[in-house]
């Protein structure tokens, strides 16, 4: 996915050859954001829709190609289910205004997850939405709906299993290029940046194996205030850490894409 980027809005701090190629983003602190207001929850879901399609556009404005956003867990079904439910109508509601836009400004979206327990209207447009974006080139957007990092894992490893057992795939050749080629980001660089919003400071079981090696950002910031001065600080900060992967000569900071 390679096409050349005009970096002239890119803060003149940040250094275009270093921005990360994969961010991935834990979208933490809605409810609270709308609770210290006096607001329902589901106040703080829709700015936070809005929070993400900013960060999206922020994304093309500055030349990084891949985002990757955690929007539903599997664990979120515990959640009350008119809270369940207005999650479900915003994407489709979201999904359905703004996949024309995405179109033209050449984003290719995925949905990472098992989709089938969503309403079928939604795995519907989910699936349109992955067709019409597909040849897309600009920014790599991933959304994950229904993921779970273990389950994930569990997954690939049926999957491997299966290979091996029908002589697919020898026991020899199980490796990590194996287990990372059967997972759901394949065949996309692992994430170079993860921002967790909210001050909470843990994965929640979000790419277990993809952020073996990624650096960490947590920020106090609840997701629908992380506006574009929010994700400069954390590219800036980013920007500073050297990335040895367990050898001493630092590696560079963009993995490419």
């Amino acid at each position: 996915m390679t096409q050349p980027i005009n970096y002239s809005t890119l803060p003149a701090d940040l250094h275009p050859e270093a921005l990360p190629a994969h961010v991935a983003v834990i979208m933490d602190g809605n409810g609270r954001w709308a609770t210290q207001r006096g607001l329902p929850r589901v106040a703080g879901h829709r700015q936070g829709a809005k929070t993400v399609k900013d960060l999206l556009r922020c994304c093309q404005d500055w030349g990084i190609p891949v985002l990757t956003v955690y929007a539903f867990s599997t664990e979120n079904w515990r959640r009350p289910m008119e809270e369940v439910g207005f999650l479900m109508r915003l994407f489709d509601r979201l999904l359905r205004r703004e996949l024309a836009e995405m179109q033209r400004k050449g984003v290719r979206i995925q949905f990472l997850g098992d989709l089938s327990p969503l309403p079928h209207r939604l795995q519907d447009l989910m699936q349109e939405a992955m067709a019409v974006t597909c040849s897309n080139q600009r920014v790599q957007f991933n959304v994950a709906v229904n993921y779970g990092g273990r389950q994930e894992l569990v997954a690939a490893t049926r999957h491997i299993a299966q290979q091996v057992a029908c002589g697919a795939l020898s026991l020899e050749q199980v490796d990590e290029a194996a287990l990372s080629r059967a997972l759901l980001t394949y065949p996309l660089p692992d994430p170079d940046l993860l921002i967790r919003t909210s001050g909470e400071q843990r994965l929640s079981n979000f790419l277990p194996w993809q952020l073996t090696y990624t650096e960490l950002y947590f920020t106090e910031v609840l997701w629908p205030d992380f506006d574009r001065a929010a994700f400069h600080q954390a590219l800036q900060w980013y920007q500073q850490r050297q990335r040895r992967f367990g050898g001493l000569t630092p590696a560079p900071l963009a993995q490419g894409f």
